[in-house]
């Protein structure tokens, strides 16, 4: 190997505050495993001397714990775009310590080319494989790699020897030319390989390589509960009832999946619907379910952004790379959350919402409409484009004392013309043709649980006939989240 090799500590050196850095990766597969560690360590030496160091993160979506979480520990965060999901950078978020901006995730790329947030002074890049002219194998995330490549002034890799001579083969990086030079994507099925398995970097930005040893650390989700069982249950009843209906072609379409204990339980629940075709999916994310599902012969093939899997299966799916490599490809992100693919394939678009109000709209981001929890991630990206859009929550949560069903959402990410299905454990709310107060009676009578039915009725009623197309009483709309944060309970909710 003709680039020297870097120890973290000799690496985080390249790295001054106010610094744009790229990671690679796409939630915590692919992103760096050791120079965020190092980076955070000097912050913590210079911070004690009292040096500023806070280097802003551009990322493909969520990292992991070795890269934002030893990060925000050390306060060493300045910018953090476009998504993140750890409790400690969280806390800096809301206490204004971190300035996150949530972003679409198919848009970061194009616009990080067009030179909006600035230039890129250091991409953190892990790789599987280096050759000496810069061509590299990257690991089982991409996510904005190849335009973080393209832009960084400095490139740092990290050669991860646990995955080293496994992956080629397995991804298919396509870097689109930028408007007014764009022609079309040219995926017109998930299993369309449009671009080169590898990554060519400039051998000149490489400043060095720098070693690493160790599987994503993605941890399992929770086995399906009741309440998530239900609500698979449900999607699933609802997609076979739209193919008995010739809605979904008897071929079925492409599916798309969000993250989380509840996206994990549907595709469970997909598995044993056995009216419900083999099926592929174009998604951003391939979970423990999916690789489940691949195995057993009901997925058929996935394109992706990300194999997020946990290191038991991140473990059988490097042991059987061969097999796997015939059913995965991993591509950016945005190529695999691309509106104009996601609107020619036809994908049936599953995501979760924190909570949704009667009229149909969707808060996926903010806890009480002012806490930030994860972000939008790509859920906009599917939801806008998708031929289906299915939005799914619990009706309640902490016993009860929530109700994810709300007269007004606290926060809109995702407004009534985006969402098609809302599903809870109570069943199914189909929004398709229906004015606002038709949906308000299909989600309460369908969608909220059943001790909240009357206060939100009663709301409804708030309106009365004068109340307008969407009756909304304004000074009532919130009244849930208030006396939720009044008593720590919404059912003591008065109007």
């Amino acid at each position: 190997m003709k680039f020297p090799i870097l120890t973290p500590q000799e690496a985080a050196e390249y790295f001054h505050d106010g610094d744009n850095v790229g990671f690679s990766g796409f939630t915590a597969p692919g992103s760096p495993k050791v120079v965020p560690g190092a980076i955070a360590e000097k912050a913590e030496r210079l911070h004690a001397e009292g040096k500023p160091l806070k280097i802003n993160i551009f990322s493909g979506a969520s990292t992991s714990d070795r890269c934002d979480g030893v990060l925000a520990r050390a306060n060493a965060i300045g910018i953090r775009t476009p998504y993140q999901n750890l409790p400690d950078l969280r806390k800096r978020i809301n206490a204004h310590d971190c300035h996150y901006f949530d972003l679409h995730l198919s848009e970061l790329a194009q616009k990080f080319r067009y030179g909006f947030y600035g230039d890129l002074d250091v991409a953190i890049i892990e790789v599987s494989d280096i050759q000496d002219d810069g061509t590299v194998v990257v690991g089982l995330g991409v996510g904005n790699v190849p335009t973080y490549a393209q832009r960084a002034k400095k490139i740092i890799l990290e050669l991860n020897e646990k995955i080293h001579h496994k992956l080629y083969g397995l991804h298919d990086i396509y870097l689109p030319l930028d408007p007014p030079n764009r022609g079309e994507i040219p995926v017109f099925k998930p299993s369309d390989h449009i671009g080169t398995p590898t990554l060519k970097l400039d051998p000149e930005k490489i400043v060095g390589v720098v070693m690493s040893d160790s599987l994503d650390g993605v941890h399992a989700f929770t086995t399906p509960d009741d309440v998530t069982n239900h609500i698979g249950a449900n999607v699933c009843h609802f997609l076979i009832s739209e193919m008995k209906a010739g809605r979904i072609p008897s071929s079925f379409l492409p599916i798309q999946s969000g993250v989380g204990n509840v996206a994990n339980a549907v595709l469970y629940g997909l598995a044993d619907a056995k009216e419900i075709p083999d099926f592929e999916m174009y998604t951003e994310v391939i979970q423990d379910a999916v690789i489940d599902l691949m195995k057993r012969g009901r997925c058929k093939y996935g394109s992706t952004s990300s194999l997020t899997v946990s290191n038991e299966v991140e473990q059988d799916v490097i042991d059987n790379i061969d097999f796997f490599k015939q059913k995965v490809v991993i591509r950016p992100v945005e190529i695999s959350n691309n509106p104009e693919v996601i609107r020619r394939l036809g994908i049936i678009a599953m995501n979760t919402a924190l909570e949704a109000d009667i009229f149909g709209n969707v808060n996926s981001t903010h806890v009480t409409g002012t806490k930030m929890m994860n972000g939008i991630g790509g859920s906009g990206d599917f939801a806008r484009n998708a031929y289906i859009s299915i939005f799914s929550c619990p009706s309640i949560t902490k016993e009860g004392k929530i109700s994810n069903i709300v007269p007004m959402v606290s926060h809109l990410d995702h407004s009534e013309h985006s969402v098609d299905i809302l599903v809870t454990d109570q069943g199914i709310a189909d929004l398709r043709g229906k004015d606002p107060i038709q949906r308000a009676h299909e989600i309460i009578n369908n969608c909220a649980h059943p001790m909240y039915r009357p206060l939100l009725n009663e709301y409804l009623k708030l309106g009365g006939p004068q109340g307008g197309q969407t009756p909304h009483t304004l000074n009532a709309s919130l009244a849930f989240h208030t006396a939720f944060l009044a008593t720590g309970d919404m059912r003591n909710v008065t109007f």
